[in-house]
């Protein structure tokens, strides 16, 4: 007999409702964990992009020159002044006051500021404050990034469950197929099976049967992150426009299935020999 020679088989509405239910949850964990990778990868990237930023509001008109020589004292560290003008304030703030409105003698004078190291960002503010208001982009935009962040947080939460619930469907499935041939697993003790061998059996099965569902529920979960990604990149709406999978987030998405596999091998392995011992 040999080592990986199958010596019984499960019937094919077995194989067919465990292919199924491992290929749902492997679709769902799938798509939590791209989910998860692409908005951690989103809220880095967009955390980054803004933390050498920061807005600089005169309120007292007498401070202006103040402000404008501490910007020449430090160009060393800044890399960029821009100053807003009333007309882009004025399109900025269009969707909040109403048709007509003159705001000009309410709107302070604004620079956005782009610094060469994101170091001298407070080295700059304590020589700014006293005269106007200093903002980080990164202090003004930390709502966003940690409301990103608890979202990653839940996505993650979510894949987990998934996980879970593999293991049990797997645990289960191994169970009722383990006592429906309970009369085939008898005689393979009989003829000298040792419990790992018939454990091994199992395994091959239960191997073949979670990589096909695997598969399927990978190939199915890659389009719907795909169109997950180009919707919020179509919307062009700040952190949603910044959602997307690096190199290193495709490879991890890649070996989730694999993992998944594995997993399903393992649970399968010892659910058959608490079984077979009895327990």
């Amino acid at each position: 007999m040999k080592k990986n020679t199958l010596v019984f088989s499960i019937v094919r509405e077995q194989s067919i409702f465990m292919t199924v239910v491992i290929s749902v949850l492997t679709f769902l964990s799938v798509l939590a964990f791209g989910i998860a990778l692409s908005i951690g990868t989103g809220v880095s990237r967009w955390n980054n992009q803004w933390e050498k930023y920061a807005t600089v509001q005169v309120i007292a008109p007498e401070q202006s020159a103040n402000v404008k020589k501490i910007f020449e004292e430090n160009m060393n560290k800044i890399e960029s002044v821009h100053e807003i003008s009333k007309s882009e304030m004025e399109h900025m703030m269009k969707s909040w006051i109403s048709s007509g409105a003159k705001i000009n003698n309410y709107l302070p004078q604004m620079f956005e500021i782009k610094l060469k190291n994101s170091k001298d960002m407070q080295l700059l503010r304590d020589q700014i404050s006293s005269k106007a208001k200093f903002l980080p982009h990164s202090a003004a935009l930390k709502t966003s990034v940690v409301a990103g962040w608890k979202l990653v947080s839940i996505t993650i939460l979510v894949m987990i469950l998934m996980l879970v619930s593999i293991g049990v469907c797997v645990s289960c499935i191994s169970r009722n197929i383990a006592m429906l041939h309970k009369h085939e697993l008898e005689i393979l003790n009989q003829v000298g099976a040792t419990d790992k061998f018939i454990a091994k059996q199992m395994q091959i099965i239960v191997a073949k049967i979670s990589s096909i569902a695997c598969a399927i529920g990978f190939v199915i979960a890659i389009p719907v992150i795909s169109l997950i990604l180009s919707t919020a990149h179509s919307a062009r709406v700040g952190l949603l426009a910044t959602l997307t999978l690096s190199f290193g987030d495709i490879i991890a998405l890649c070996a989730l299935p694999v993992l998944i596999v594995i997993f399903s091998i393992h649970i399968t392995k010892n659910t058959t020999l608490k079984i077979l011992s009895g327990k």
